[in-house]
C-alpha cells in the first residue's frame, strides 16, 4: 500500500460509508506487487496484516489530519525483516507540518537505522525516537523559511517482524483489541471471549503535571484552560515553531509488544475520533463489523462514519484500523 499524499476531501461529508467510488480512500490504497524475497519474507510471519484508513473534515472548513497505510513499509531499503507502518497526523492552525511528517518521517526513521536483519528492540527504539528529532528539526528549518507556524500530532505504528512499536506525540491514540483470557490457544479471531481494549499511548497536554513542570521550566505558562500561553492544548507536537522555545517538544512516548494470538487488531485515530468514542466502545464496535465479515476498508470507513454522522463529531476526524489473522 502506499502513502496517502493527496487525502480527497470532496463531499467527504456527504459519501456513504459503503461508497466505492473511484476516488475512494480505499481503491487509493494498494497493495503494491511483492518481489519473490519480499514473498519469502512474508511466508516466515506468522501473521498477516490488513489495514485500512478512512478521514472525514467533520464540520470543520478544512482538513488537516494527514495518514499512512503501508503493509510493505521496506521502501528501497533491502528487505530482511518484515517491516509494516502506519500513523495518523493531526495538524493544528493548517496542514503542512501533518503533511510533512507524513512525507518524511518513515525515511528518517529507516535511515536512522531501524533493525532490518536482526530485530533489536533498544536500536529499533533509537531509531524512532532519531526519526521524530530529525523530522521536527528539518522541518523547523522549512517552515522558518517560508513562514508557516502550523503544527501537528502524531500516532505512529511500525511492525518489524511480530514485535509492534507505538510511537506518539500530542493526544492522538492507538489502542489494541486483545483477549481478555490467558489462554493462548484460543483465536482471537474465533474466540466468544470479550476483548479488552488496551490503550498504548499516553497523552500530552500542557495541563499534565510533568507536561506542565517542562514547559514552565522552559518559561512557558499554562493557563487556566489548560493551554500553554493560553492557546496550545497539546504539548508535544511537530512544528510549533513559535512554542519551541517554550516547552513544546517532538520527543515521542514509544512502547512495544510481541504480536501473539490475543491481538485481533489496532485501532490509531486522532482526538476527534476518541472524542466521541471511549476505547472500549471503538474496540466493541470495530469487532462487531470484523465478525460480520465486512473488510477492513469498510470497516474504517463505518467506525469515521459513526463518530461524524451519529455521533456528531464535529473535528476531523481519521481512523487506521490494522488486524491481525494468525496463518
Amino acid at each position: 500500500m502506499s502513502t496517502n499524499n493527496t487525502p480527497n476531501e470532496s463531499n467527504s461529508n456527504k459519501r456513504d460509508p459503503e461508497s466505492t467510488d473511484s476516488n475512494s480512500l480505499s481503491k487509493k490504497q494498494k497493495i503494491e506487487s511483492q518481489s519473490s524475497e519480499e514473498k519469502q519474507i512474508e511466508e516466515k510471519c506468522c501473521f498477516l496484516i490488513e489495514a485500512d484508513a478512512a478521514e472525514d473534515k467533520g464540520s470543520r472548513h478544512s482538513m488537516e489530519d494527514t495518514w499512512v497505510v503501508l503493509v510493505d513499509a521496506n521502501l528501497d531499503f533491502p528487505p530482511k525483516l518484515r517491516c509494516s507502518h502506519f500513523a495518523v497526523y493531526d495538524g493544528h492552525g493548517g496542514r503542512l507540518a501533518a503533511d510533512y511528517a507524513q512525507k518524511h518521517l518513515h525515511r528518517n526513521v529507516l535511515s536512522a537505522g531501524l533493525p532490518r536483519e536482526l530485530l533489536d528492540v533498544k536500536a529499533a527504539k533509537k531509531a524512532i525516537l532519531e526519526g521524530f528529532r530529525k523530522t521536527d528539526e528539518s522541518l523547523l528549518q522549512e517552515s522558518s523559511t517560508v513562514g508557516w507556524q502550523d503544527g501537528a500530532t502524531a500516532v505512529c505504528v511500525w511492525i518489524i517482524d511480530q514485535t509492534v512499536f507505538v510511537a506518539n506525540i500530542g493526544d492522538a491514540k492507538a489502542v489494541v483489541a486483545r483477549l481478555s483470557v490467558a489462554d493462548g490457544t484460543q483465536n482471537a479471531h474465533t474466540s466468544s471471549a470479550p476483548l479488552k481494549a488496551i490503550v498504548l499511548t499516553r497523552e500530552h497536554k500542557a495541563i499534565y503535571p510533568q507536561e506542565r513542570a517542562r514547559i514552565q521550566k522552559a518559561g512557558g505558562s499554562v493557563s487556566s484552560n489548560g493551554r500553554l500561553q493560553g492557546r496550545l492544548e497539546v504539548s508535544r507536537a511537530f512544528g510549533d515553531r513559535q512554542f519551541k522555545k517554550i516547552g513544546v517538544v517532538a520527543t515521542p512516548d514509544i512502547h512495544s509488544f510481541v504480536l501473539t494470538e490475543r491481538d485481533n487488531f489496532v485501532v490509531l485515530g486522532c482526538d476527534g475520533l476518541w472524542g466521541v468514542f471511549g476505547p472500549s466502545d471503538a474496540v466493541e464496535f470495530v469487532d462487531k463489523l470484523l465478525k460480520e465479515g465486512l473488510p477492513v476498508a469498510s470497516v474504517a470507513r463505518r467506525l469515521v462514519w459513526e463518530a461524524v454522522r451519529e455521533r456528531r463529531c464535529k473535528d476531523n476526524c481519521t481512523a487506521v484500523v490494522i488486524t491481525f489473522q494468525k496463518k
